[in-house]
């Protein structure tokens, strides 16, 4: 056969042009070009890092059998997962186009070395899949995002420093004083918060030294006389009510995120990182325990009648009802298929009070929604969407354990470990997200090549 004549002859010397591996235009003989293997002219070769270079299916036949990672002549391990000599395997098919093509015919022809070459090739893919930054095209980029990475921490370790440093994060919220010791300054800052229209009306207490005493002695009757003259209907109605409110309550009620955590840290740190890892279960223990409080300003916020879309925030939550059944239809459909978006609503509505923090909510939620997009779509590619009510039924095991460990140690957890978990989940997570949305992207443009 004209392969065995190869062999035994007297070793030929071939010229090796700029289409060959490395030394171009030194002179090499046939054996060069041999299966350090089968002993045969190399069909696809495999060069690994040992330098000893082997058919893809004999190497594929050993994978198969010995299961190990090393190679088949002195036993050194490889790193990564072999791939074909592009420019020694272009060399011998011009060299020995017809040898190369006989020999390619009798693969196809043999099962065991096909089936033999799937199996090595799916365990290349998982290892891609496992280790999505390895690669020749990886580490510069691994490298830019790092730094992209590194930068917007610094930037969210300085805006959480101005919170910090800022008087929505100082002890003497009004939501812990009693109405009756508030000041003149802090009246006026209670109905500040009440909406932009308030300003108007602002210095008249201010002039009037209307402290907590004297406001909870007042009355929608006083509000229309002199000195404060508020002849406005809807103003005076959401003054009185909010009134009503604080003589109920004996202090404010919590008004934005940081009077709301102040007010209730446990339940704050377990809806931020609750609605992060499963939405759709946390909207439903919103409704099922803490419907008032909590479920109807959420869906009166992101899917609003037509008579509160123009109304401020506190005219919106002052006399909240059940939702309407378009209402209902609204949310329905987003909570099956995009849940996230419903988060980014709503922080979307509180931009004007939240200006950087309802940003970092939105961009997160974005980011969840894309990585719970590649979720499906590889479960929908390796053809596992059978398997999501497994899925599921183990989610709501971990949730549920989870939720009854937080619950049996958090009277034991230390206020500022918590803090740090809230703002390390409200500032952080984002930019790991990215890194995370990052990798998925680069996993997948290595599989489509």
């Amino acid at each position: 056969m004209e392969n065995d004549e190869l062999l035994h002859s007297e070793p030929k010397v071939v010229e090796v042009t700029a289409h060959a591996p490395p030394e171009v235009g030194r002179r090499v003989s046939v054996s060069e070009f041999l299966c350090h293997c089968c002993y045969d002219i190399l069909v696809n070769p495999t060069t690994l890092n040992c330098g000893h270079s082997f058919c893809r299916h004999c190497l594929a036949l050993w994978w198969a059998s010995s299961k190990k990672n090393e190679c088949p002549e002195c036993r050194e391990k490889w790193e990564g997962f072999p791939k074909v000599n592009i420019l020694l395997r272009d060399v011998i098919e011009r060299l020995f186009s017809d040898a190369i093509e006989q020999r390619k015919e009798d693969i196809q022809q043999n099962s065991d070395v096909v089936r033999s070459l799937a199996t090595f090739q799916k365990h290349g893919n998982d290892q891609i899949s496992a280790a999505p930054n390895t690669g020749r095209i990886n580490p510069r980029g691994r490298g830019f995002f790092s730094g992209v990475l590194t930068a917007l921490t610094c930037v969210a370790v300085v805006l959480l420093g101005y919170h910090w440093s800022s008087r929505e994060f100082e002890d003497d919220h009004l939501v812990h004083k009693a109405v009756a010791k508030w000041t003149a300054e802090e009246v006026a800052l209670w109905l500040e918060q009440l909406g932009p229209w308030s300003s108007l009306y602002k210095e008249r207490f201010l002039l009037e030294k209307v402290n907590g005493r004297l406001l909870l002695t007042l009355t929608e009757e006083d509000f229309t006389k002199e000195p404060y003259s508020i002849e406005n209907n809807n103003h005076r109605k959401v003054i009185t009510a909010e009134l009503e409110r604080v003589k109920t309550l004996g202090v404010k009620p919590p008004q934005n995120l940081w009077e709301y955590k102040a007010v209730n840290p446990g339940k704050s740190l377990f809806l931020l990182y609750a609605l992060k890892n499963s939405p759709r279960l946390s909207m439903l223990y919103l409704y099922l325990f803490d419907y008032t409080e909590a479920f109807l300003p959420f869906i009166h916020t992101i899917c609003p009648m037509q008579e509160d879309q123009y109304a401020d925030m506190v005219t919106k939550f002052l006399d909240l009802k059940d939702p309407t059944w378009k209402q209902w239809r609204e949310f329905v459909v987003k909570y099956i298929f995009l849940p996230y978006q419903l988060v980014a609503e709503f922080a979307w509505d509180w931009l004007d009070v939240h200006y950087w923090t309802s940003r970092f909510i939105i961009v997160n939620a974005m980011l969840l929604s894309v990585l719970e997009l590649f979720s499906f779509w590889k479960l929908w590619s390796r053809r596992e969407l059978k398997t999501i009510p497994h899925r599921m039924w183990k989610h709501f095991w971990k949730v549920s354990t989870q939720g009854l460990f937080v619950v049996v140690f958090w009277p034991f957890t230390p206020q500022f470990v918590c803090n740090c978990l809230f703002y390390w989940a409200l500032y952080f997570n984002p930019i790991i997200n990215i890194d995370l949305v990052v990798k998925e992207v680069r996993r997948l443009e290595t599989q489509v090549q």
